[in-house]
């Protein structure tokens, strides 16, 4: 399997959440995935730099530091955003994610975002990417997998999984999605996460140590439960 001719990835805003652009090749067409807070200038930079034309942009799940310039950069770029309809609440009030009601951010909503379903298939930038419901930091979280990687936004991390204490999330319904998604994969397929390093399906089914207590019947006992 060939992987990307660019992977790119930045950590962005105030919560340093990961943005990626993706490309088969340079000069021709590009996916984004995810546009946290002040993503717009930077990757335009970064798109012009690749001779890169965005084609979509992908959002892995509704939170504020993972859609805080959705709007922006698809205007910018002249491009649709597509996610999950479980998270379109997030969108609406994106306060709602820390319990409190009303707006309290300066936040552009994305219009006429395009759905995005459990097992969809897309083709962009010269990729298939498939797409995987994963609820549990949010309902409406999606993986997207492509050429060897997965995209895994907050489900998991290096040595961590997704917070689930926010409102409307779920442990049970995440480590049921690492579960059904993620650990099914290859060791050799690489992980690129919301937050953090990149790492691999192997490494963490051998060392993330809530994988390794969930699969040895231990992760009550290790989140103190």
């Amino acid at each position: 399997m060939t992987r990307p001719e660019v992977i790119e990835g930045y950590a962005t805003g105030a919560w340093s959440s990961n943005t990626y652009i993706v490309a088969s090749r340079k000069g021709e067409t590009a996916v984004i995935v995810d546009a946290g807070q002040d993503a717009a200038p930077l990757l335009a930079e970064r798109l012009e730099a690749n001779g890169l034309k965005a084609e979509a942009l992908l959002v892995t799940h509704g939170h504020i530091d993972h859609v805080w310039s959705v709007a922006e950069v698809c205007a910018q770029q002249g491009i649709h955003a597509y996610m999950h309809p479980d998270d379109t609440w997030l969108i609406e009030d994106p306060a709602a994610a820390l319990g409190a009601g009303g707006r309290s951010f300066p936040f552009d909503a994305p219009e006429d975002l395009k759905p995005l379903a459990d097992g969809q298939r897309l083709r962009f930038a010269g990729l298939d990417i498939e797409v995987f419901h994963t609820p549990g930091h949010t309902p409406g979280s999606v993986v997207f997998i492509t050429n060897g990687i997965v995209f895994s936004g907050d489900l998991i991390f290096q040595g961590s999984i997704g917070r689930t204490d926010f409102p409307r999330g779920s442990l049970e319904d995440l480590m049921d999605s690492i579960r059904r998604v993620i650990l099914p994969l290859d060791d050799e397929v690489t992980i690129l996460s919301g937050h953090g390093a990149e790492t691999s399906v192997g490494a963490e089914r051998r060392t993330n140590p809530f994988v390794v207590a969930d699969a040895r019947g231990e992760l009550p006992r290790l989140l103190g439960l």
